[in-house]
């Protein structure tokens, strides 16, 4: 790798640079040197998290494999075989452990820390600006995903509130916030389960912009199929990738079940206001909060790439190719973890075709 001195004169070249190392990045990074090509002289994986684990290891202590939505094995590699069988451990511990064994396995030799600072189009080539050094690639696999990128959406008077807001990401323990009134904003799966952990030991409150759906009956694969299709037609549309919860809707657990029972899934309509001690409604009902907690998700992150100018006025990026991980406005450029591979195993797939197919286009 070139020094941040020679980074400045000179870009080391490949013919792809991967950025992001979570499940689709490795498992892109996989495919590629089963294809042949060799990690560090014909392709680079750049990854900005300190260690490996992607987004996995930044996630709430209490959040455990027991908890977890099913994680997708890498291919090549069994995920239950690396975590032992154990549903008490921690999500943060297990998965990164697997994803180490799994760089190591297969001697992927991710750069890291290294975050990238933008990506701008070089005629044929592409270029990868980064605090770890320059790099000019023939085609370049995004796999940054969104934990980078949480959203929160502005309510009037937001500023003026005294008591404390915070997003899902920044979420630890229930017990910071015993004897105060949290109010949870939000209608997907964090969202649930971080309202049942804190109505526990507190007050609770819930609002969200849509109703929660609860769906009775098992999740069928059929079910998966045709809501990772209307995600999948929206972003071949161009349009910003929509919810899979929107379309699938909550299952309803024991979990859930008990926490009717206790009361505590009485859902309010969304607030227009924020005041100084809380939230106020259209009708000008207020509730007095000290905390609250937006479980409003994330965007893709993909800031890094706006010179290359991929966006419709939509605000969403046009895909193309088998599994839609093609940018339509420039074939060099993969994105996987986005839209319809958002998923575990959807990253899986969109890693093998974005491989498959970057190779193909650029030989």
């Amino acid at each position: 790798m070139p020094s941040q001195s020679q980074s400045a004169r000179v870009a080391l070249k490949l013919d792809i640079v991967l950025v992001g190392a979570g499940q689709a990045g490795l498992s892109a990074a996989y495919h590629l040197k089963q294809r042949g090509l060799l990690p560090r002289r014909d392709f680079l994986v750049l990854d900005a998290a300190p260690q490996p684990g992607g987004a996995w290891q930044y996630r709430w202590p209490s959040l455990t494999l027991s908890t977890v939505n099913r994680v997708h094995d890498l291919p090549g590699m069994s995920f239950a075989a690396s975590a032992g069988g154990d549903d008490s451990v921690q999500a943060a511990v297990a998965v990164p452990q697997y994803f180490a064994a799994y760089e190591e396995q297969f001697e992927l030799q991710v750069l890291r820390p290294a975050t990238v600072s933008v990506v701008c189009n070089r005629g044929e080539r592409l270029r990868i600006e980064s605090d770890r050094g320059v790099f000019s690639a023939r085609g370049l696999i995004n796999a940054t995903g969104t934990w980078e990128k949480p959203f929160i959406p502005h309510y009037p008077g937001a500023e003026s509130f005294a008591g404390r807001q915070l997003h899902t990401r920044d979420y630890r323990t229930a017990e910071e916030f015993a004897g105060q009134h949290v109010l949870v904003v939000g209608a997907g799966i964090s969202a649930i389960q971080l309202l049942d952990e804190i109505s526990r030991v507190t007050r609770t409150s819930w609002v969200s912009r849509t109703p929660p759906c609860f769906r009775d009956g098992s999740f069928t694969p059929e079910d998966g199929r045709a809501a990772v299709k209307l995600v999948e037609d929206r972003v071949r549309q161009g349009l910003p990738p929509g919810s899979v919860v929107s379309v699938t809707g909550l299952p309803r657990s024991p979990a859930i079940i008990a926490m009717q029972q206790r009361g505590v899934l009485d859902h309010q309509r969304m607030f227009t206001a924020i005041t100084p001690t809380g939230v106020r409604w259209e009708d000008g009902r207020e509730l007095a909060v000290d905390v609250i907690l937006w479980c409003t998700g994330f965007r893709s992150a993909l800031d890094h790439l706006a010179p290359l100018q991929l966006r419709e006025p939509s605000g969403g990026i046009t895909m193309t190719g088998r599994l839609a991980t093609q940018v339509a406005r420039d074939p060099r450029i993969h994105l996987v973890g986005y839209g319809p591979s958002a998923s575990t195993i959807g990253a899986n797939r969109a890693g093998a075709a974005a491989a498959t197919e970057l190779l193909e286009h650029l030989r």
